[in-house]
């Protein structure tokens, strides 16, 4: 009997422990965190020009699969560097975004492999993006619909590749 206890409270604590360590293993195997680089090769810019290059860095932000922290440094088409910054929760609601084309962001995941965000300029929609990362979790394709700074309709799709594994 002593031994039927003894390994009812064994197994009663692996479910304990699996159950608390859920969230960090899930923010852990978020395939939106980490490293991407800009494929300029399978990327399209209308009406353009690309830009150079692009490196983008996502973390989590606000807690397990509640929000992203952003970098992106990018070099425009006539080498500029420009880095753009935000963080948001995925709630919808409007977030302060530090970049050229925006001053708001708001954000939506509806599944682990899907990012939606809107862009805003003085409260107006400018931008519209929809982000999917592919099944093995290598490649973020965004399209990318709206205006940009200068006014311009554009129709982007943009592709990143992973550089770094989720942290």
């Amino acid at each position: 009997m002593r031994h039927l206890a003894r390994g009812s409270a064994v197994v009663g604590f692996a479910v304990v422990a699996w159950f608390a360590s859920a969230p960090v293993l899930r923010a852990q195997a978020d395939p939106l965190i980490g490293r991407w680089v800009l494929n300029i090769a399978r990327s399209t810019y209308e009406p353009g020009p690309a830009p150079r290059s692009e490196v983008r860095v996502y973390q989590a932000f606000g807690g397990a699969g509640k929000g992203i922290k952003a970098t992106f440094d990018r070099v425009d088409s006539v080498g500029k560097k420009v880095t753009i910054t935000f963080s948001a929760m995925y709630d919808g609601k409007d977030y302060k975004y530090n970049g050229p084309d925006a001053d708001s962001i708001a954000l939506t995941h509806p599944d682990p492999y899907t990012l939606d965000a809107i862009l805003k300029r003085n409260g107006h929609v400018v931008q519209r993006t929809h982000s999917v990362i592919s099944p093995d979790g290598q490649t973020r394709t965004q399209t990318v619909t709206g205006t940009n700074v200068q006014g311009q309709k554009i129709n982007n799709v943009v592709v990143l590749d992973r550089q770094a594994p989720p942290t």
